[in-house]
């Protein structure tokens, strides 16, 4: 196996492996109704993150979607805080006050969940704006799907961002629908990486199943972007394993389709492949699961336990000054 060094490979595999078993266990959590609103999770899109937010410094952004517990696990947010914010609990990463949709912390780089398709794209833009104005050296990545791709919001971050030469990676996480709509429905290119030509900008389609490949692809446009070479779109094909969100119905793709995208799991596909060139061994792999499972059962017991918010304190935090 060649590519990224071990330790790398090593992160994209525990990151992985993290947001796979939070992911899972909230689905449960939510069915049993110890979750408020809706919850979207990133089931079978975990190379994404993990592969983009490898490529990053602490220190640079990112801003997510309505799926976006798993940028904000790859990013660095606590799994206790994000379970906490989930549950709507003061301990929670927002104090409870954004939940599943909105989770942020400025802190890591995380600008924010958001519940707007594409919204993010703009926010990118700005942090990349403002990186360029202070030469931080900063780089922001927008996440955003096959369905945000085809918003207003999207164009006008991306002519900006390229006009500009501003440091954004755009990263268009192409699940193949968009809620409940193929994205062959509603776009006229099978390949959206076609649309950075019209921005003059580099557009790279890359497996986004593969951990390796979804790095090495984000290690070049970060570094791209740090030089003041302007944005990249990323196309990262990919699929999510449930409906757009859990309790959905699915009555949009087969159970063939299903089954057969499942078969790409990108989880158990770095596995083999660090297993083989001897990068992980057996134990190594099962003390992986064993550390995540552990870590998760303790978020969810800081969740059950933290307080609720003092109903006196809904307004702090909410207006500017």
């Amino acid at each position: 196996m060649t590519g990224p060094p071990p330790d790398v490979l090593r992160g994209l595999h525990a990151t992985m492996v993290r947001i796979r078993l939070f992911e899972q266990r909230v689905q449960e959590l939510f069915l049993a109704r110890k979750l408020p609103g809706f919850v979207h999770v990133y089931v079978g899109e975990e190379a994404v993150a993990a592969g983009v937010c490898a490529a990053l410094r602490p220190d640079d952004y990112i801003t997510s979607t309505h799926r976006g517990h798993g940028h904000a696990v790859a990013k660095g947010v606590g799994l206790d805080a994000l379970m906490a914010e989930l549950y709507g609990k003061e301990t929670g990463v927002c104090k409870g006050r954004g939940g599943s949709m909105h989770v942020a912390d400025f802190s890591l780089g995380m600008l924010g969940a958001n519940g707007i398709v594409a919204a993010g794209c703009g926010l990118a833009a700005g942090a990349g704006l403002s990186a360029k104005y202070r030469g931080s050296g900063q780089v922001a990545a927008c996440f955003f799907g096959d369905g945000g791709i085809n918003k207003g919001t999207f164009h006008e971050a991306a002519n900006f961002s390229a006009v500009q030469r501003l440091p954004v990676v755009l990263v268009c996480e192409n699940n193949r629908y968009a809620q409940y709509t193929a994205f062959r429905r509603t776009t006229a290119v099978d390949d959206l990486a076609l649309r950075a030509k019209g921005y003059g900008m580099p557009g790279v389609t890359v497996d986004g199943n593969d951990a390796v490949a979804v790095y090495e692809a984000a290690f070049e446009a970060v570094a791209r972007a740090r030089a003041g070479e302007g944005p990249t779109l990323l196309n990262a094909e990919t699929y999510r394993h449930g409906g757009h969100f859990v309790g959905d119905a699915e009555e949009y793709r087969s159970k063939d389709e299903v089954a057969e995208f499942r078969e790409r799991d990108p989880i158990p596909r770095l596995e083999a492949a660090m297993l083989e060139a001897g990068t992980l061994d057996e134990a190594a792999r099962e003390k992986v699961w064993a550390d995540a499972t552990a870590e998760v059962e303790a978020a969810e017991r800081y969740a059950e336990e933290s307080p609720w918010p003092d109903p006196s304190t809904a307004l702090e935090g909410v207006f500017t000054r």
